[in-house]
């Protein structure tokens, strides 16, 4: 059975992506808060009803043919980042990133990612007790 076709898991695949990757861009932003002119980046917050539109609207296309294309292009990321605009706080060399700041988005980062985690530990959980009857 695989569970990526269930949509919950689904779901929560796709919110682990989105943490791994803010994780990755706060990670960036710390490792050039000495940077000159360098702009803090955060990623688009996570909204489950773009990830649920995104996915009604892929189209699959049949193909006959090994030289057919399959009509499906794969992103290098499923989520965009952005570059903070009005910076709250910029160093004189023209450096957005406050490490204060960056922090705490990796430890709201953190929680979300552990929380996720814990969603998917008990949907298995659930789905173990309905087939089988046994925790």
């Amino acid at each position: 059975m695989d569970l990526g076709k269930l949509t919950i898991f689904n779901a929560v695949k796709k919110r682990m992506q989105w943490t791994n990757q803010r994780q990755e861009v706060l990670a960036h932003n710390i490792a050039n808060a000495n940077t000159p002119e360098y702009r803090a980046r955060d990623m688009k917050p996570f909204k489950f009803e773009n990830i649920l539109r995104r996915q009604t609207m892929q189209i699959k296309m049949d193909t006959t043919g090994a030289h057919h294309l399959s009509g499906k292009k794969k992103a290098l990321r499923d989520f965009d980042s952005s570059v903070v605009r009005m910076p709250y706080e910029t160093s004189p060399i023209g450096n957005s990133v406050i490490l204060e700041e960056q922090m705490s988005k990796l430890n709201e980062t953190n929680i979300t990612h552990r929380f996720t985690n814990q969603i998917y530990k008990k949907h298995l959980e659930m789905l173990k007790l309905a087939v089988t009857g046994k925790k």
